[in-house]
Order: C-alpha cells, then sequence, then structure tokens
C-alpha cells in the first residue's frame, strides 16, 4: 500500500511539473518517491529484466541512449527511456513513474536507461537489468568521481553473470570489465583517415586496469581510445570485435559492417563508437541489420552541440562541451581542425559550479592534442574567463600557434568578449565554451542580429 500511496503522489507531481514546465522537473516525482520509499524503484511490476538496457560510461551516454531508443521505436517496440538525461535514481524513478499505470505495472515492452556512473551500484541493486552498454571509461569530473580507476571498482560492483556488457574493444578500463558479466560482446572502429600515432611531449603511459604494467597503443582513434595491448599480461583488444566499423568514409558519412554499406548523420569518430554500440545492443535484442541501419541513418540527436548562427556579418560556428573531460574537448577541437581555410578561434572555459568543491582544474587540455588546428590558417585565438584563460592559452602556444596571434581576455562580461568580433576581419569563427556561458552567449548573439543557419 505504501508503494501505491506513494506513486500517485509522484504521478500528480509529474503532472503539476509538466503543466507548469515541460522542460523542467525532469526528474522532481523520482526524487520524491525515492525520498519517500528509497527502494521504490524495486516494486513496479511486469518489467522484463533481459529488456532492460542501462547505458553508463564516461562519454556518450545520453548519444547511446538515443540512438538504441530510436532503433528499438523505430523497429516499432514500445520503449521507456530517460531522454532528459536525468541519469540518477530520481531520473529512473520518474521514467517509471510515467511509464506504468495507477497500479504500477510497467506499460512498455523495453526500458533503455542512461545511468550515472557513481550511481549505477544502487540503481542496479533495486533494476537488475539484463544488458548494459559501457562507452568508455575516461578522466571526468574529478572533483567528484576521482580518478577512472575509482569508477572501475564501482562498476565490477555492480556487475554480475546474469548481465550482457557490450564493452568498446579499444578502450583498455571498460574492457576489463569483460571477466564480470556471463556475456561481453564487443564493438569498435578499425583504423581510418583519422587514425593517429602519438609521441607527444605530454604523453603519459596509461597502466593496465588489470595488472598495473604499462598499456601500449599501436594507434589512436581517439584520447586513450586504439587498437591496445599490455605489455605484461593478455589484456589487449580483441583482433576481430563482434561488431566493426570498417572502411569509414567520414566525407561521405558511410561506414561498411557486417556485409552492409550503412549511412550515419554525425561524422567525427566520437559518434563511430556510438554507432556501433547500437549495433551490437540491437542486434543481441533480434533487430536485423537493415532495421538498425535504417534507424541510424534517420536519427536526429537532441543532444547535439553544434551549432551555426550569423552575426554581424560574420558566420559562427558555436561548439558547446562538457568541460570536465578531454574526450568532449578534442571532439571539439577535430571539428576546428577539419576547417582548413582561415579562421578565428574563440574559447571560453569557466570555472564549473555544479557542486562544491568547484571546478577549474585544466589538466585534462593536455590530454588533447591542439597542434592540428595551429597547423591551419587562424587569424586569431580569443581566450576568455576569469579562471582559466591563462592555461587556456599556454596550452594553445604550447601547440605552436603564434604567441602574437593569442588575445587573453581575463574576464566573462559577455560585451567585452564579442567587441573582440568587431576586430576580427575574417568573417570564419569558431566559438568553443562549456555548457554554462551558452545560452547568455546565444542571447547576445541574437540582439546584435543573430540568426540560425
Amino acid at each position: 500500500m505504501k508503494f501505491i500511496i506513494t506513486l500517485w503522489i509522484s504521478k500528480l507531481v509529474a503532472i503539476a511539473v509538466n503543466l507548469i514546465d515541460r522542460n523542467r522537473g525532469s526528474n522532481y516525482a523520482g526524487k520524491i518517491a525515492t525520498r519517500l520509499m528509497p527502494d521504490f524503484v524495486r516494486h513496479f511490476k511486469g518489467i522484463d529484466y533481459n529488456k532492460v538496457i542501462f547505458i553508463t560510461g564516461t562519454n556518450g551516454k545520453s548519444t547511446t541512449t538515443n540512438l538504441v531508443y530510436h532503433s528499438l521505436t523505430a523497429a516499432g517496440k514500445r520503449v521507456a527511456s530517460n531522454l532528459e538525461g536525468a541519469n540518477m535514481m530520481g531520473g529512473v524513478a520518474t521514467t517509471l513513474i510515467k511509464n506504468s499505470t495507477l497500479g504500477g505495472k510497467f506499460n512498455k515492452e523495453y526500458l533503455v536507461l542512461e545511468i550515472d556512473e557513481r550511481s549505477l551500484p544502487a540503481i542496479r541493486k533495486v533494476l537488475p537489468a539484463g544488458h548494459m552498454g559501457i562507452t568508455n571509461l575516461q578522466k571526468d569530473q574529478v572533483q567528484r568521481n576521482g580518478d577512472p580507476d575509482f569508477i572501475l571498482r564501482k562498476f565490477r560492483s555492480a556487475i554480475g553473470k546474469d548481465m550482457t556488457l557490450y564493452l568498446n574493444n579499444e578502450e583498455p578500463r571498460s574492457k576489463a570489465l569483460e571477466d564480470c558479466a556471463g556475456k561481453s560482446i564487443y564493438f569498435g572502429a578499425a583504423a581510418n583517415e583519422k587514425t593517429y600515432e602519438s609521441h607527444d611531449f605530454y604523453d603519459v603511459t596509461m597502466p593496465c586496469p588489470k595488472c598495473g604494467h604499462p598499456i601500449s597503443y599501436s594507434h589512436y582513434h581517439l584520447a586513450s581510445i586504439g587498437t591496445f595491448a599490455c605489455t605484461h599480461c593478455g589484456h589487449r583488444s580483441e583482433e576481430k570485435p563482434d561488431v566493426l566499423a570498417e572502411d569509414i568514409d567520414f566525407a561521405g558519412k558511410t561506414f561498411r559492417c557486417g556485409g552492409l554499406v550503412w549511412s550515419y548523420p554525425y561524422a567525427n569518430p566520437f559518434y563511430i563508437y556510438n554507432y556501433a554500440m547500437d549495433i551490437a545492443i540491437c542486434r543481441n535484442l533480434g533487430l536485423s541489420d537493415e532495421t538498425i541501419r535504417d534507424g541510424i541513418a534517420c536519427f536526429v540527436n537532441p543532444a547535439h552541440r553544434r551549432e551555426v548562427l550569423t552575426y554581424r556579418g560574420k558566420h559562427i560556428h558555436y561548439l558547446r562541451m562538457k568541460q570536465e573531460n578531454p574526450e568532449t574537448l578534442q571532439s571539439a577541437l577535430d571539428t576546428i581542425a577539419e576547417d582548413k581555410s582561415e579562421k578565428a578561434v574563440f574559447m571560453g572555459m569557466y570555472e564549473v559550479k555544479d557542486f562544491l568543491p568547484y571546478y577549474s582544474n585544466s589538466f585534462y587540455f593536455f590530454d588533447c592534442n591542439f597542434a592540428p588546428i595551429a597547423k591551419t590558417p587562424v587569424e586569431r585565438y580569443v581566450v576568455f574567463s576569469t579562471t582559466v584563460c591563462y592555461d587556456t592559452a599556454n596550452r594553445i602556444r604550447y601547440a605552436g600557434a603564434p604567441e602574437e596571434r593569442i588575445t587573453v581576455l581575463d574576464t566573462e562580461d559577455i560585451p567585452t568578449i564579442l567587441a573582440e568580433l568587431d576586430k576580427t576581419k575574417t568573417n570564419n569563427i569558431y566559438f568553443l565554451t562549456g555548457m554554462k556561458p551558452y545560452k547568455e552567449l546565444k542571447k547576445y548573439f541574437k540582439q546584435g542580429g543573430g540568426t540560425n543557419g
């Protein structure tokens, strides 16, 4: 009876939140429910745990969750998912509240959930998912997560032999979880035009997550992701993973997999792994390659973080990123480096104030490769913020950018920042910031006559 009363209260809260502002409060009902009843999620009926899929890891959770949801619904399946990105216990509870009857019976077939890394053990105790895809385990939110090995230990405690894992074949930490599960399915990407070797001064050897000896990479697709082998034990990339994207053509937006040519909408190495995991999961759930391929081809990512604006006659490419790990920064840097024409680059790395202690560490800059941008024609670099603007300037200078082309603005005052646009000759502008300044900057762009397009 306590569960039913809690469920009814939370359903009323969800309705009220939706009436007030459907774009806010995506986990509010679930937060209230789990405060009233900590094991609330455990009591829902009608859930087939072999049709519950967790998507977790450092980067790519939201995109892959949206992809799997899209592929299953395009195939005619009834799916519930926390697409708003509320990925802790409250968000999971809210998803179930919105997709259940008044008696607490789950009313969909599949449940696809993005799961926060630290929350995984607690959530799996009350919702024993049969499937889990792990994108990668990288440096992220160090004020909260410490180091990736801390998250690795949490994952090991949450995985059982009743679970199927979908593991990144080219990421050593997540692949090290293969021994914990009843079944492991591997996905990866073949060498391609964006594959690279790295012998940079700032490179740091990665310890093997199984034995602690150095990991050796034959090549990289992304920072710390590529074909690898431990120099001591047998931990290594599979020679033939279950799902392998081959013949990757970024310009034509195609790759080959399972004898088929696949078209895809978003072209960078980061997305290839999202597509490969989607194929691995949906294949194992019984979808045909043709059905999955059709879903990927028409996929629109609501979480895509690139926007094109015009402002006072200038073409603004706005790239916003999660400003706490190297992989999302590298993806943005790669996008800028692809443009071989003259441009100006504006970068604003701010202090992250989501919880104490506030985050202004810039160590992850040195895990990224800024040099390809410096090798293209850049009229000027403008770096701004009141926290790490000088760190940003130094990292660009260390990559080979001429010091006289770097302007440092120790401010977060938007009119001051945008005044530099008027001093820039080129009309081809890249703006790269974290999520915090995006809304305010975009508002100023629109006030200055900016339009999408």
